[in-house]
């Protein structure tokens, strides 16, 4: 394997929903240095199409559907993709992507084989809380990439990697989107019921139960007592918007919570909310409070895995533990009773996250880190067994054309 100026680069995610590990993606897709690197991206055609305005023009984005054993023909067709567009460097997002692309890459012989772990697996139980299958995948994958110091943590003590194959890169966020103040927009507030002088906190996130909106409605009634005026803002969608409404309708909250849905530019909540608040039982490290508080807003989150990477309590916001709605309740009864405390954290956390938390860096260590890695196999002539697979898998041809 030689040296090449220019490297063939491939993300792959097999998720069906946009969250925050879709948005650091697009941020690679976009960031990329074009001189270094051309660019390809292969995801379920429920995603490309929710993400195909937001793909650069120049990207191949291949819809494919790969994730299951059943997925035979997609399979094939993912391994004609790595060999007829000669990718050098595979990247999959999340365990359960790599389970399926990282073998194949390994037997089409694709030099690099990375994967972005975006966060702790709660899901697992059972055998599959053994790691048994992961650590079999962990021979096909060159390097992880941890997006926190704890969830490399989780990588090296949980799942029992290499830990020389473990790299810390956080993600990012385009920081130029917060460099001149957002307008808060009065029509905004007024359609969704919510008072000029209202307090309002606003929660951005998936509707799913690791987000831990259920412990958030149970701390309200503690502080709509002290604090009645307060409004809170769901801003986010997911499969548990049901089982939400129906407990803010028992709490007795539909005058305070508002379920707003996806939002495309969360700026426009961003410039309305007195502070934002985080209550997940588990995160990788999550880009929402890096963008509150590169908007100016202060932050309540839950103590957990890599939040508090950037919500550091006392300093850039306030944490408590998980799954407390009392604890909860008293930290945003702080936030909301003393302003020039919540404008001290908002501050000192804007100048935080704006020197720690760039997209560009994101960007720039993961281009480093493909590189290295690649340039570390050429020149120690190292070659990936059963290389000479690709030889026998079919030639794809030219069957897709840019952004299809």
């Amino acid at each position: 394997m030689r040296i090449k100026e220019r490297l063939s680069v491939l993300q792959f995610t097999n998720a069906d929903v946009r969250g925050g590990a879709e948005e650091q993606i697009l941020g690679l897709l976009r960031g990329l240095d074009r001189a270094r690197f051309t660019v390809h991206f292969v995801c379920p055609p429920s995603l490309a199409h929710l993400l195909k305005p937001d793909v650069p023009d120049d990207v191949e984005l291949i819809p494919l559907e790969l994730g299951k054993v059943s997925h035979l023909a997609a399979a094939v067709r993912f391994a004609q993709v790595l060999r007829s567009r000669r990718i050098d460097i595979l990247h999959s997002h999340m365990f359960t992507s790599s389970l399926f692309a990282s073998p194949i890459g390994w037997l089409c012989g694709t030099p690099v084989i990375l994967e972005t772990a975006h966060g702790r697996e709660a899901w697992r139980h059972g055998w599959k809380a053994s790691f048994f299958i992961d650590r079999i995948i962990s021979r096909f994958v060159d390097r992880y990439i941890a997006v926190s110091r704890a969830n490399a943590l989780y990588l090296r003590d949980t799942k029992r990697y290499d830990p020389r194959k473990i790299t810390v890169i956080e993600p990012g966020s385009d920081f130029r989107r917060f460099e001149t103040a957002w307008p808060p927009d009065p029509v905004l507030r007024e359609s969704y019921g919510i008072g000029a002088d209202d307090p309002l906190i606003v929660m951005v996130g998936r509707l799913e139960p690791q987000k831990g909106h259920s412990v958030l409605l149970n701390a309200l009634p503690r502080v709509l007592a002290e604090f009645p005026r307060t409004k809170v803002a769901l801003v986010g969608d997911g499969s548990c918007r049901g089982a939400i409404e129906a407990e803010i309708a028992n709490l007795g909250l539909e005058s305070a919570v508002k379920l707003v849905g996806y939002a495309p530019d969360m700026r426009d909540w961003l410039a309305l909310a007195t502070f934002t608040v985080l209550p997940s039982f588990h995160e990788g490290l999550p880009v929402t409070p890096i963008e509150s508080l590169a908007a100016g807003k202060a932050v309540v989150a839950t103590a957990v895995d890599g939040t508090t990477e950037v919500v550091i309590d006392g300093r850039t916001g306030l944490t408590v533990p998980p799954g407390d709605p009392a604890a909860l309740a008293a930290a945003i009864c702080r936030m909301l009773s003393d302003s020039s405390r919540r404008e001290a954290l908002a501050r000192d956390g804007r100048d935080f996250v704006l020197g720690n938390y760039s997209m560009s860096r994101m960007v720039r260590r993961n281009e480093d880190l493909y590189q290295a890695v690649f340039n570390r196999r050429a020149t120690a002539g190292i070659g990936t067994p059963f290389a000479t697979f690709s030889a026998a898998m079919p030639a794809d041809g030219a069957s897709h054309g840019r952004r299809s």
